[in-house]
Order: C-alpha cells, then structure tokens, then sequence
C-alpha cells in the first residue's frame, strides 16, 4: 500500500506540474480546462496518497505487533461433566 500511495504522489505533483504549465495537457478531454480544476484534482489527489500512506504505516505495525506476539496459547482440556439419567421412581402402594 505504500509504494502504490508514492506512486501515486509523483503522478500528482507530475499533474500539477504540467497542469499548471498547460492546462491543456493533463486535461486533454476538456475544452477549456482552468488552473484551479488541476489545482482542486491535485489536491484531492494528494489527500488520497496521503490517506494511503497512513493506512500502508498503520498495517505495517499491526503486522510486525502480530508477528511479536508469541502464540503460546495453550489449550487446556478438562472433562466435561456428563448428566446422568435419574432412575425412575418405584410406585408408591399407598397410592392405589
């Protein structure tokens, strides 16, 4: 994720560059492209990389704090009680 957001970095200031140069160029599907377009693409451009970059610093240290944890986890196995079935009651004589 990092490379990508540096990747796309240089092609915004790359953007911007020319943009301001010739509005023309970078914008070459427009008719009548202005500065503050390629001034407000690049900036959104920018807040993206930047996003990215951010994102790609914080995976990165939740992966190595994963891979320092050590997995000693032990499992411990204790016996489950079973319910054993209640006899079935004699009958009472008096009843009857």
């Amino acid at each position: 994720m990092i490379p990508g957001a540096i990747n796309l970095l240089v092609i915004t200031v790359l953007i911007f560059l020319l943009g301001m140069f010739k509005p023309k160029w970078p914008l070459f599907f427009m008719e009548n492209p202005s500065r503050f377009l390629i001034l407000a693409i690049t900036t959104v451009l920018f807040m993206i990389s930047a996003t990215l970059y951010g994102e790609g610093l914080r995976r990165e240290k939740l992966e190595k704090a994963a891979l320092q944890q050590p997995a000693t986890e032990t499992v411990v196995h204790e016996p489950v009680p079973v319910p054993v079935p209640e006899a079935p009651k004699p009958a009472n004589p008096a009843a009857k």
